[in-house]
């Protein structure tokens, strides 16, 4: 599993920031404001080849209003589902009163924490990094977020296995049929709570099978959990709809963002369940746009559908096309977990997505798609000049990528990648998997030819340039 590393500290220290370079985004607003973080923010990590969910917090602060109030509890629930904590600090303002009270709220909370000295921009590394040692949390790591610096040092202390225990998906989940099972569909189920999540999961797999895999009293949640329809095997990746119910001790937290992002980690097809009495929340668009973005298949079921009348049921159709026009590539189920209706039809839906993703396309076949789509609608011209497109090969599978060479491949816009996109789509029945195109531009087979040249050839060129320059004149 991923682990979770949480970004804690006084306000205005540079969090949001330190957030966005590990996370490669601009997620998270950034401004010299304190307080502006209020709410958990996640995100992945991906530096140096190494992974993990991060979480953007707001400020802890010692005498706090209402809504800090509300602030440090939302940090104090990321700072619980943390492995490893990382107290941000600021160099240029040196040790604070504020940062002693979030170091002492952390030293209570048991969690390995890493201090990380932000801001640290040309100063002596040593300096600033001893400046914060009386805190009693070991030696910190100096970085710049705002430049970049110290990053891939930083991730490395974070990640280190010294003290970092993330959960392991559990026995009974391995073996034939289990995770381990290459023969297996990993399926992650996702959505807010009360959408049918549990329901949909029993009417797969069995109210029985489910309580085998979530007994009370056992050490850990069992997130994997492997069954077998029609001869095909699965392994179904819950969140939060098969918790464990005494280990829910908020509403708010029947729905797990870590736990969301890991199953999508772990998927090859996501279901993005949704109540089709309910309105689309930014969480719904936010959680299947990360599973997109990570290249995964998706297939969105609308849930509890049979208690819609004929009349809504247009409206609700509409909202899902604006709302999620950014996944056009999804097919879109609608479904009643309670009553089974639909429910097989989704599990088709899945099969197909799977496929898709994984489909191997010879190169003749992506070339010869390329040309035809070429003849249809040619790229723009570039300064005069055509763009040429020569041939495609895939470059992977889960999402597919089809890697396209040609000239001036970097002027390529994104309305005629858009194209492309759909016409392999359609050509290759690719319905259900996002999938990525990159150019490359061929090297010129002419460029440094005359560096080639004998000594001979190169008198021989010099004479006939003058010859046409005399004719000329």
């Amino acid at each position: 599993m991923l682990p979770v590393i949480a970004l804690v500290g006084r306000p205005n220290v540079g969090k949001s920031t330190l957030f966005n370079a590990l996370t490669r985004t601009r997620d998270a607003l950034v401004a010299d404001v304190p307080g502006l973080t209020r709410d958990r923010k996640y995100g992945y990590l991906r530096v140096g080849g190494r992974s993990a969910v991060v979480v953007d917090t707001g400020g802890l602060i010692e005498d706090a209003a209402a809504i800090e109030r509300l602030m440090a509890e939302q940090t104090l629930v990321a700072i619980d589902e943390a492995d490893r904590v990382l107290l941000v600090l600021d160099a240029r303002s040196g040790l604070t009163s504020a940062d002693q009270h979030v170091a002492s709220v952390l030293r209570r909370s048991g969690k390995p924490v890493l201090l990380v000295v932000n801001k640290s921009e040309g100063l002596d590394e040593d300096i600033v990094t001893a400046d914060f040692e009386s805190l009693g949390l070991g030696s910190g790591v100096a970085v710049s977020a705002a430049h970049g610096a110290g990053l891939e040092a930083l991730v490395s202390r974070a990640l280190d296995p010294q003290g970092l225990t993330v959960r392991e998906p559990d026995a009974a989940g391995e073996g034939e049929g289990g995770f381990e099972d290459s023969r297996a569909i990993r399926v992650a189920v996702i959505g807010r709570p009360n959408v049918g999540k549990s329901t949909l999961i029993n009417r797969l797999i069995g109210e029985e099978r489910v309580v085998t895999f979530d007994e009370p009293g056992t050490t850990r949640d069992s997130i994997f959990v492997p069954f077998e329809r029609d001869d095909q095997h699965y392994v179904l990746i819950d969140t939060a709809g098969v918790r464990r119910r005494a280990r829910v001790h908020d509403t708010v937290e029947k729905f797990s963002v870590v736990k969301a992002l890991q199953a999508i980690e772990q998927a090859h097809v996501v279901i993005g369940v949704l109540d089709a009495h309910d309105t689309i929340a930014e969480q719904d668009a936010s959680l299947l746009g990360m599973a997109a973005s990570l290249g995964r298949a998706l297939v969105v079921a609308v849930n509890k559908w049979d208690g819609i009348e004929q009349d809504q049921r247009a409206q609700i159709r509409e909202g899902l096309d604006e709302r999620l026009g950014f996944m056009s590539f999804a097919p879109v189920l609608f479904i009643s977990a309670r009553h089974g209706t639909g429910v097989g039809e989704l599990v088709k839906a899945v099969n197909s997505a799977y496929r898709a993703a994984m489909r191997e396309i010879a190169t003749p076949e992506l070339t010869r798609s390329l040309e035809q789509a070429i003849a249809m609608h040619q790229p723009p011209l570039v300064r005069g000049r055509r763009i040429k497109l020569r041939y495609a090969h895939q470059g992977g599978r889960n999402p597919p990528v089809v890697v396209i060479h040609g000239n001036q491949t970097e002027h390529v816009p994104d309305a005629y990648r858009r194209y492309l996109e759909n016409h392999f789509r359609k050509r290759f029945r690719l319905k259900g998997t996002p999938m990525k195109i990159e150019f490359r531009t061929d090297d010129n087979p002419f460029a440094g030819r005359r560096n080639e040249l004998t000594p001979r050839q190169q008198r021989k060129r010099k004479r006939l340039v003058r010859h046409l320059k005399g004719k000329k004149r």
